[in-house]
């Protein structure tokens, strides 16, 4: 059993990567021990789990009152997943990995400890519990994911069972999840805490992809028009934004047609619906969200994968 090891010992993007595993593994951790574990919300991951074991366990131990830590039966359950996932499905799980769910634990029960109140929520309203402890999650699972880490846990089942049926790995992953949502209600007999839980991986998921996407302000455009020559100048010499020539035909006409791709921001979009309404009304406009743009003129491609 090997772990996978890319940065070189103690260079710079040795040192970047640590430093986000760090702060995104301290981040997760506010987010489970201020908002979500309060309100015994169970978000999925082997942290979900934990916090039905948490509060099922409270008085079973003179040495833990309050019910075993959450971050420490967390660690207790990576720890075998990991060395299952490595004897299963090969060395993919680096040593940032480990690190990573090691400290995500540790900053949990420290956290925990010196709080005056461990297990009090920092806020009493639970949906805006839900909405703040999510976007810390992701966020700070968004900023380990970013350091080229995994998150381990339920994922690691997801991707053995995966091995084994050939079913999707998203899929499978939404239905482990799913499935520890669902023993948070057979253990607290409560239909909030699953309604609630779905809402936190849901809005997780979403500041995930915020975090490794950045926000994106762009839109893509594919525009057909007889009038594609002062298109091209507008894009060109007015928004100074670029842009590609694709070749198309007609399917009922047969006639070959230009078609102008771009990308722009939200205000030009509406420049350019204004301009080509007024030169061509039957001009026919495809507008599409981005989630990330890597090239000339915006972020570098090479950039992104040095940073």
């Amino acid at each position: 059993m090997t772990f996978l090891q890319n940065d070189k010992l103690f260079s710079l993007k040795w040192f970047k990567s640590y430093s986000l595993i760090v702060l995104g593994s301290f981040i997760l951790a506010v987010g489970f021990v201020f908002f979500i574990s309060p309100h015994r919300i169970v978000p999925g991951g082997v942290y979900g789990i934990a916090i039905v074991v948490h509060y099922l366990s409270q008085g079973w131990f003179s040495f833990w009152p309050d019910g075993i830590p959450i971050g420490l039966f967390g660690l207790v359950m990576n720890i075998p997943l990991t060395f299952a996932g490595i004897k299963i499905l090969g060395p993919r799980f680096g040593v940032k990995t480990v690190v990573g769910f090691v400290l995500s634990s540790v900053f949990m029960d420290v956290i925990t400890y010196f709080r005056e109140v461990g297990d009090a929520p920092l806020v009493t309203d639970v949906l805006l519990s839900c909405v703040f402890g999510g976007v810390l999650i992701g966020f700070g699972l968004g900023l380990i994911f970013k350091s080229r880490a995994t998150s381990g846990g339920s994922d690691i089942i997801a991707m053995i069972i995966a091995k084994y049926t050939g079913l999707q790995l998203g899929q499978l992953m939404i239905y482990v999840d799913s499935v520890i949502v669902l023993l948070g209600l057979a253990a607290f007999h409560d239909w909030q805490i699953p309604l609630y839980s779905w809402v936190v991986i849901y809005i997780t998921g979403k500041a995930i992809d915020m975090t490794l996407e950045g926000g994106n302000y762009h839109k893509a455009l594919l525009i057909i028009s007889e009038k594609h020559q002062e298109i091209r100048d507008k894009i060109l010499f007015d928004l100074e934004r670029g842009g590609t020539y694709l070749k198309g035909e007609g399917l009922y006409t047969g006639k070959e047609k230009q078609i102008i791709y771009t990308i722009v921001s939200r205000r030009e979009v509406a420049i350019l619906e204004e301009y080509i309404s007024k030169i061509d009304p039957d001009a026919f406009i495809t507008i599409m969200e981005t989630n990330e743009i890597l090239g000339e003129g915006f972020q570098s491609l090479k950039h992104k994968m040095e940073s």
